[in-house]
C-alpha cells in the first residue's frame, strides 16, 4: 500500500464527508492505475469482481479495509468507539 496510501489535509477533508472517504479515495485511484483498467480497458467493477491477476495486491487490501470501514457504521459495537482507523 505504500504507493496508494495518501495523507489528508484539512482542506481534503472537507471536500468529502461521507464515512471511510479516505479509504474510497485511495481504492479509486489504485484501480484506475492498475493495467486492468489502463491497458485492458475493463471497468474498475469488473477487474475487482473477476479477481483479475492486472490488479495489484494493494487495491485488494485497500478494498477489504473499504469494506471493513463500511461494516463498522453498521456495528452497534463500533459505533461507540469510533470507525476504525479514524
Amino acid at each position: 500500500m505504500s504507493g496508494y496510501a495518501r495523507y489528508y489535509s484539512e482542506a481534503d477533508q472537507i471536500e468529502d464527508k461521507r464515512p471511510c472517504a479516505g479509504l474510497r479515495a485511495d481504492l479509486r485511484d489504485c484501480i484506475m492505475q492498475s493495467d486492468c483498467v489502463k491497458i485492458h480497458k475493463k471497468s474498475p467493477k469488473e477487474c475487482l469482481a473477476t479477481k483479475d491477476l492486472t490488479v495489484p495486491d494493494e487495491c485488494h487490501q485497500l478494498r477489504q479495509a473499504f469494506f471493513e470501514c463500511k461494516r463498522s457504521l453498521l456495528d452497534n459495537r463500533q459505533r461507540f468507539r469510533g470507525r476504525k482507523g479514524y
